[in-house]
């Protein structure tokens, strides 16, 4: 007996449709600290709404809502944290995340989607002003500060599988050092590393405020300015290129590989960290997500096969090219060599 087929629902559409309402909630629900008073131990409505300040009413419909999206289980009346949202959106988690929405749901990357219509008809951007390619834009002092938590991960596993000696002297170049926590990490790590790091000025504030929370501020040093026309100095152990290129087109991400084999020392090794979706750029969902934000954000950026990085590497004198993907995240390392 044959199974019959199912026949087409509206169900898919409706529900992207309507995610903004989804991510409005959650953006609420982290607002109002509500998954920190759970955890500590607020499991009803009105503990919950007395803790937050806020409507009994509000925070049932909020809370229900996150038990539906999986944030949230229901027993009875009272709520507990789903584990996902206890480790990552609890306040007091030290893997908490929800700072994030600060930058992903910020005025400059809505407004990129606000007019994607016209991203699209262009091929990219239309925001101007303050986007993510504008050295005055404070939102990268913003994306510093609130992407650091889910950085960490990545950081510490590039620090980890470094290969160096724990106590031998390294130079390390870090490129748009944003929160600076893939440089610092390696200083942790290497009490003998000096960090040298590249970004504007009102992003490298925030890095040196984490490079003095975290010890190494006596090895850190920052270069102000632009990576593509900064004097960056040379004889580099490593050099960092994390979430850079997907900001730029081909031609301009080969101009600046050029500019890191002249700084590099020839033994060195260049860490570039980048969403790469697969060759068909249609999986796995992460990567392959990830060109529409830079549809969104910027003139002319893309997430790049392996193939293409590849290419750009070796066309810019590096013939040696390891890909390291990292389990259970969306980015993939490339470890590249003269």
């Amino acid at each position: 007996m044959t199974q019959e087929a199912k026949s087409p629902t509206p169900e898919r559409f409706w529900q992207v449709l309507t995610g903004f309402q989804m991510t409005a909630a959650l953006k609420a629900a982290i607002e109002l600290g509500v998954f920190t008073k759970i955890a500590e131990g607020n499991k009803t409505a009105a503990t919950i709404a007395s803790g937050t300040g806020s409507a009994e009413r509000g925070i049932r419909i909020l809370c229900d809502t996150m038990t539906v999206l999986g944030f949230l289980t229901k027993q009875g009346n009272e709520y507990s944290l789903a584990d996902d949202a206890a480790l990552f959106l609890d306040k007091n988690s030290p893997a908490y995340l929800g700072s994030m929405i600060d930058f992903i749901l910020g005025p400059t990357q809505k407004r990129g989607f606000d007019d994607l219509t016209n991203a699209v008809r262009q091929g990219g951007s239309t925001v101007t002003g303050d986007g993510s390619v504008d050295p005055e834009s404070p939102m990268w002092a913003t994306f510093a500060r609130s992407m650091t938590g889910m950085m960490m991960p990545s950081a510490q596993k590039m620090a980890s599988e470094l290969g160096y000696e724990k106590e031998v002297p390294i130079k390390v170049l870090d490129i748009a050092a944003g929160h600076g926590m893939f440089g610092i990490t390696i200083a942790k790590h290497y009490p003998n590393a000096e960090i040298y790091a590249v970004d504007w000025k009102v992003v490298l504030t925030v890095a040196q405020e984490n490079a003095e929370k975290f010890g190494v501020a006596d090895r850190y040093h920052k270069i102000e300015g632009s990576a593509f026309d900064v004097d960056i100095g040379d004889g580099y152990d490593v050099i960092l290129v994390t979430n850079f290129l997907h900001h730029f087109d081909i031609p301009t991400c080969e101009t600046f590989l050029k500019r890191c084999n002249k700084a590099l020392k020839d033994d060195g090794q260049v860490l570039t960290l980048e969403f790469i979706p697969n060759e068909d750029r249609i999986s796995p969902p992460g990567e392959a997500l990830f060109p529409l934000v830079m549809l969104a954000a910027t003139p002319a950026g893309d997430a790049y096969t392996l193939s293409e990085l590849t290419a750009m590497l070796e066309n810019t004198g590096f013939p040696r090219n390891e890909h390291r993907p990292m389990p259970g995240m969306p980015q993939h390392w490339l470890v590249s060599r003269k």
